[in-house]
């Protein structure tokens, strides 16, 4: 009797077993979810320090050898503020490479060249100041020189520069204004502004226009081009990425929490709840390249905070990118 109803249990059990592997394999029951891939788990890190800050921040990655790659609010526009001048340089080069004038050329720079905000030649004697081309190039670039900008916009003209960008297959990015304009601009909204829900308030309005903006995505793709000289002819490919590796501001951006003496080739920007940067990391012992766009606005935080946001951002994508490649 106990034989038989052990048998009976036996063959019982083993039917159940059946059973349930049968249901298992055509996927009726819960599965353990599969494991969070290392590029999701950066990503979340991302997320985890801009979640909550006051402000909105993009970010886009991308590793140039692995074509690895990742987005948070890729596809928001954020105003460029004076990153903007990446693309003023580019197309310079155009220009220069199409043979409208020389890098050599002399520059006159007049009293009413001296405009508001970064940089030294407005602090020069005017007239009297006379540059190349290319040393006004590396003035924007290297001191964030507003000055230099607006002349070298002027010369290049901004309907050329958006034209370029939408010949390069760049959506989502456009150079509008002046320095001049751009402070003139947020000056005007914050004059009124008297508590801080006014001041709030001015700059997300700035925020808001679509001028002189891009995606996290389109400037990430652009300088992209760059590094893989996709653009422009070779050699000039090169003089913009050494002209970005002499950049001097924004050393607690970017640069912030790397290890010492890490090449990055970058470009800042920073006005009215606007703190950026952008650019491309040299990883070492041949672990690769590494294009990083932080975009930020609505902010009314410090800057140095918002620093620090970009700061970490960018010690996370090192860390993964060189160690794990």
């Amino acid at each position: 009797m106990m034989n038989r109803n052990m048998k009976a249990k036996r063959v019982l059990m083993g039917a159940v077993v059946l059973a349930v592997t049968a249901v298992i394999a055509a996927g009726g029951l819960a599965q353990e979810p599969a494991a969070t891939s290392r590029i999701e788990r950066l990503k979340t890190q991302i997320e985890r320090v801009i979640r909550g800050r006051g402000g909105h921040v993009g970010v886009a990655v991308k590793h140039i050898e692995s074509g690895e790659s990742l987005a948070v609010n890729g596809d928001m526009l954020f105003p460029l503020a004076s990153a903007f001048k990446v693309p003023i340089l580019v197309e310079l080069l155009y220009q220069v490479q199409e043979g409208r004038f020389s890098l050599d050329d002399e520059i006159i720079v007049e009293k009413s060249d001296q405009h508001l905000g970064s940089g030294m030649i407005s602090n020069l004697a005017a007239p009297g100041l006379k540059l190349s081309v290319l040393n006004m190039a590396h003035f924007m670039m290297m001191i964030s020189d507003n000055s230099a900008t607006d002349i070298l916009l002027g010369k290049v003209g901004a309907a050329n520069v958006n034209a370029r960008l939408k010949s390069l297959g760049i959506e989502g990015m456009s150079v509008n204004r002046t320095c001049q304009k751009l402070i003139s601009d947020f000056l005007a909204l914050r004059s009124p502004a008297r508590t801080p829900e006014e001041m709030k308030a001015a700059i997300v309005k700035f925020g808001e226009n679509p001028e002189d903006s891009s995606t996290p995505l389109a400037m990430n793709t652009f300088l992209e081009k760059i590094t893989k000289k996709e653009i422009l002819n070779p050699d000039y490919c090169d003089l913009v990425l050494a002209i970005m590796r002499k950049c001097e501001t924004g050393e607690k951006r970017i640069k912030g929490e790397l290890p010492p003496r890490t090449i990055v080739a970058h470009k800042t920007g920073t006005i009215a709840g606007t703190v950026n940067d952008c650019g491309i990391l040299f990883l070492p012992d041949g672990a690769g390249r590494v294009v990083l766009t932080v975009l930020s606005k609505d902010f009314t935080a410090d800057t140095a905070d918002v620093e620090a946001i970009i700061a970490k951002i960018a010690r996370f994508v090192y860390d993964y990118f060189y160690f794990t490649k």
